[in-house]
């Protein structure tokens, strides 16, 4: 169950195995640290999840074969334009750092991105204001295991994040299927990033994945213990290493979440930093990161249960996919 609250500089440990039974009593529980969590640091662990590790593994060679191939026939399905969020970019061609405004260096990786995989006829995932949350994806003609092993971690990853975003109605004092018919269409995507070994050295400034916040409503991380990893800001100003460990998945809210919430949860600024340079030349690092986005046309605004009721709004409405694309045009300004 979920632990005692989480030490200081740490990030909290939630097991959801006994919310997944149906333990009587398990989702409140489950729902008060989540909430702890979110508003502390807007970080947390999950265990008990119920993914099989051996879909993760099959999904990480996957990909990993997928990065090893030459430069040119990874180029064969580039992404088409920045907010294209489909296909492969390079080391270089983006900088999370610029959604927030920050001059910095591009980022030191590189992605396969898909979007949904189970769209359908309907004119919902059609119509021009759908473009580009349902835009085809662009699959490789190899490794042959790729399409299969991304397609089932993308449906594993819609289904977890409906279970985290069931909780987080509880948490928040809302009936459980709340967000039901906010995310039913989800237009989030999957992002496989390599952080290749730093054999040369990154630029003054440049860093794996400059400081930024995440444009969603949450975003559910499985990676590699390994130096150079992910860094969560601190209310004092500094930075500490989530150490993730191979059975447990890293939980964030995004943008999306802070303003439904009237910022009682934190969009926390984090970071991926560069290995020592003693390990550089044994860094590479690959994350599988699923970015939920709610419905492209869901309205977020603040949530009753959020604010007093003499409080004002801290943030104006503004549809999902509204503020998706901004985010992704600003990280692509080169």
């Amino acid at each position: 169950m979920p632990d005692s609250g989480p030490a200081p500089g740490s990030v909290p440990a939630i097991d959801l195995s006994p919310v997944l039974a149906g333990v009587p009593g398990a989702a409140a529980e489950a729902g008060r640290a989540i909430d702890r969590a979110c508003r502390e640091t807007g970080f947390l662990t999950i265990v008990g999840h119920g993914v099989p590790l051996s879909l993760i593994q099959e999904t990480r060679r996957q990909a990993n074969a997928f990065f090893d191939l030459p430069r040119p026939e990874k180029a064969r399905i580039a992404r088409a334009a920045p907010a294209f969020n489909r296909g492969w970019g390079a080391v270089g061609e983006e900088s999370l750092a610029k959604t927030l405004g920050a001059a910095a260096p591009p980022d030191y990786k590189e992605y396969l991105s898909i979007g949904p995989v189970d769209t359908s006829d309907d004119p919902y995932f059609h119509r021009p204001e759908a473009f580009p949350h349902f835009a085809a994806n662009r699959w490789p003609d190899a490794p042959d295991g790729l399409r299969p092993a991304f397609t089932a971690y993308f449906r594993a990853m819609e289904r977890l994040a409906a279970d985290l975003m069931e909780l987080f109605a509880v948490a928040l004092d809302l009936p459980p299927g709340f967000f039901a018919d906010k995310i039913d269409r989800q237009c989030g995507s999957l992002r496989v990033i390599n952080y290749p070994a730093q054999t040369d050295g990154p630029e003054d400034g440049q860093l794996r994945a400059g400081a930024h916040t995440d444009y969603g409503s949450l975003t559910i991380l499985h990676a590699e213990d390994r130096p150079g990893g992910l860094q969560v800001r601190q209310p004092d100003g500094g930075w500490i290493d989530v150490r993730p460990t191979p059975d447990s998945f890293v939980v964030n809210i995004g943008d999306l979440m802070a303003m439904w919430t009237n910022d009682r949860w934190v969009s926390t600024l984090h970071r991926v930093g560069n290995p020592p340079r003693a390990d550089a030349a044994a860094s590479r690092r690959l994350s599988l990161v699923f970015f939920h986005q709610p419905n492209y046309d869901a309205l977020i605004e603040c949530l009753p249960s959020c604010r007093a009721p003499n409080e004002p709004p801290r943030h104006p409405p503004i549809t999902s996919g509204a503020h998706r694309l901004r985010k992704l045009n600003r990280a692509n300004d080169y």
